[in-house]
């Protein structure tokens, strides 16, 4: 029994040797770790390109809002080559932030450069467009938002709620934009690029949206509202300015619009089979502008965005 036992534990050693040694022997170069595409498949098509270059304008204004919010500096600093030559933002500044807050939004501002440099390797770019990041104008975007102006104008660097507050109004829009963009792409590189960047910022809307929850109840001061009620103000908004229905929800819903018309949290935004909303880039443009026109700019881009399907909107009469 003893030699049996020992003659299983000598090939049982070889077996894990083996395994071992095959493991390690593979790379991301192996056949086994690479996906596999059918033979007619292209890697990037010439539709994809305008497209996924759309959606630099958003990456840009994440980049800098987080990155100057946790470090006090911004795209120029830490990646200037992505700038690309682009205007340095408006209004960009350090905000008061707790070390969880700034922490969370430390890593989202890392994240959005390596979107950045994603994004122009693979499908080429542009340089970073004028984007507004002053607190004078987040003011008036919460202030369109509740319909009257807030005293004293809202000010997203004042404190981690405020700044997570401010938070809640962008990467959002960069989810709804990319959902709406995957049924256009058609090579495989590039679907590979979206869902990569949609899985992100997915994660970064789920962890503000989480974050506000925990605080739903909260007072914002000095204005009276809790966190609930600016969410569902900043929605409210969205939806009104890009004009084509319900897409967008704050974290406390009614039963009607949560989770099989039974929840009325609303951790994740998503329609009736929770399903996440999806936007075109005329949504995109009318709420980034905050003028609800895709031909105006305002807003976030003073002078619009950059890209074939942002500048074309502003050819328009």
């Amino acid at each position: 029994m003893a030699a049996h036992n020992s003659c299983i534990s000598f090939f049982m050693i070889i077996f894990l040797i083996f395994m071992i040694n095959s493991c390690s022997s593979a790379s991301v170069s192996d056949p086994i770790c690479q996906p596999m595409f059918p033979p007619s498949a292209v890697p990037i098509d010439q539709s994809d390109i305008d497209m996924l270059q759309f959606a630099l304008n958003l990456e840009h204004l994440e980049a800098d809002f987080f990155l100057f919010g946790a470090l006090g500096f911004g795209l120029d600093e830490v990646a200037p080559e992505l700038a690309m030559g682009g205007p340095p933002p408006i209004g960009a500044r350090k905000a008061n932030l707790d070390i969880l807050t700034a922490s969370i939004i430390n890593e989202f501002g890392y994240e959005e450069v390596g979107h950045l440099r994603a994004v122009k390797t693979i499908v080429g770019g542009f340089p970073r467009p004028l984007i507004d990041l002053s607190a004078g104008n987040f003011a008036k975007v919460f202030n369109d938002a509740f319909g009257y102006p807030l005293v004293p104008p809202f000010d997203p660097y004042r404190d981690s709620i405020s700044f997570m507050l401010a938070s809640y109004v962008i990467p959002y829009v960069g989810l709804v934009a990319y959902v709406g963009t995957n049924p256009n792409i058609n090579g495989y590189v590039s679907k590979r690029l979206l869902a990569g960047l949609l899985g992100v910022e997915a994660g970064q809307d789920a962890v503000i949206r989480t974050y506000l929850y925990e605080r739903a109840n909260l007072t914002v001061l000095p204005y009276g509202k809790t966190v609930v009620e600016f969410t569902d103000k900043i929605s409210s908004l969205r939806n009104r300015l890009a004009n084509c229905g319900i897409k967008d929800e704050g974290i406390v819903v009614p039963p009607s619009l949560g989770a099989e018309n039974k929840t009325w949290t609303d951790i994740l935004s998503a329609d009736y089979n929770s399903i996440s909303y999806s936007r075109t880039p005329v949504e995109i443009l009318r709420i980034i502008y905050g003028t609800g026109n895709e031909c105006k700019p305002g807003g976030f881009f003073p002078l619009g965005g950059n890209g074939t399907i942002a500048r074309s909107y502003l050819q328009v009469p």
